[in-house]
């Protein structure tokens, strides 16, 4: 008889322990089933994984109506629905666990792995400034990625513009290699990205700014003196004209032009000859004409046109900032007080009275002239050299 009663202790004993085991750990009748599936298990840092709990299952006539999930890098979330994104900050290997519940409180769990690729660090090394054009050298030799695999670096020289119109001013590749160099021509800071990509395709986007400082000058006005001189010969009413550009890279201050003709006889029984000499300046609008004179029968006939004064003497021997010799120069030299007679000058000589004389041997002794013209300038030349500071 006491062995007939063991078998229902047993039996009872039994059924209590599979009771206890339905409650926790989905093993009973009346459990979850969870199921965990992930959109991708390899990402890099900073990117986000779609996981996705609705396969779990609950018996009829429960349902699941609580998530609860794990992503192993310390952030848990709660949802009601079984479907949920996750950013990975950070990187390593994380256990991704889901605890699903049914309205009976009974719950069961699943889990997968998710590993996080490191994004490669930046490390750059820039001068702490450049002048304007000056080679500056951009370096990120020293970037790495930790997990050891190799990099590539590119580098756009303007975050601000978008230049290859994708909608992202950082990624316009201006450049690529570890080291590279940059020359601006104006200054101020500039800044730009450096982009450092690994084995696996992660990146790193780094801004740098590169203070750009403008270049200083010595200017110094150097007097100098220009002469031309002209010859020829014209019978009446015949002209000459000359055209030249005076001072090219320096300041007219003064000039003087005088028109010479040489006389071949003594004017006893004919007329002296007398030329015109006239001179325009269109740039400057300005033009102005004189007719020879001979004030003694000893000497040549001539006339003089003479100009002091045209520009300014500018300031000498001081120091100045500029972006560059070239634009300190042109601005200097096309200072608007300071441009008359820029450009070409136009000479015209004229035969204006070659008259017939009184005919010797019934020739006329004298049907035109030689003459000669000197023309004198003051200018002052534009001296520019760079000062090191």
């Amino acid at each position: 008889m006491e062995n007939g009663w063991r078998c229902p202790s047993l039996l009872i004993c039994l059924l209590i322990s599979t009771a206890t085991l339905s409650g926790c750990g989905g093993i009973g009748p009346g459990s979850p089933n969870a199921s965990l599936s992930s959109d991708r298990d390899t990402v890099n840092a900073g990117d986000s994984v779609n996981f996705d709990a609705r396969a779990s299952s609950s018996p009829d006539p429960t349902i699941i109506d609580e998530f609860k999930w794990t992503f192993g890098d310390g952030v848990t979330k709660t949802t009601k629905q079984g479907i949920i994104s996750h950013v990975f900050e950070e990187a390593g290997t994380f256990d991704v666990t889901v605890e699903v519940f049914n309205d009976e409180g009974a719950s069961d769990s699943a889990s997968l792995v998710v590993f996080v690729n490191a994004l490669p660090e930046v490390l750059l090394n820039l001068p702490d400034f450049v002048k304007t054009g000056q080679e500056a050298r951009l370096d990120a030799s020293n970037s790495f990625d930790p997990e050891g695999g190799g990099v590539e670096v590119s580098w756009d020289f303007d975050a601000h513009t978008d230049s290859n119109g994708d909608s992202d001013p950082l990624n316009d590749a201006d450049a690529s290699g570890a080291v590279t160099t940059l020359t601006v021509s104006e200054a101020g800071n500039v800044t730009g990205a450096v982009t450092v990509v690994d084995d696996t395709g992660a990146s790193n986007t780094t801004l740098w700014t590169l203070r750009v400082i403008s270049r200083s000058f010595r200017v110094i006005w150097e007097e100098a003196y220009l002469e031309y001189d002209w010859s020829g010969y014209l019978e009446q009413g015949a002209s000459h004209e000359i055209q030249f550009l005076p001072g090219e890279g320096s300041r007219l201050i003064d000039f003087s032009a005088t028109l010479t003709l040489s006389r071949d006889l003594l004017p006893i029984t004919w007329p002296e000859d007398n030329f015109t000499l006239e001179v325009d300046l269109p740039s400057s609008g300005w033009s102005y004409g004189v007719i020879t004179s001979q004030d003694n029968i000893t000497e040549n006939s001539s006339a003089t046109i003479e100009r002091t004064a045209m520009n300014p003497a500018p300031e000498s021997g001081y120091t100045v900032y500029a972006d560059s010799k070239e634009e300190l120069e042109e601005s200097l030299l096309g200072d608007p007080d300071g441009r008359f007679g820029q450009g070409a000058w136009y000479w015209t000589i004229t035969a204006l009275e070659c008259d017939p004389d009184t005919p010797v041997d019934g020739v006329d002794p004298d049907e035109g002239n030689d003459w000669a013209l000197d023309v004198h300038f003051v200018v002052l030349i534009l001296r520019i050299s760079e000062v090191s500071v």
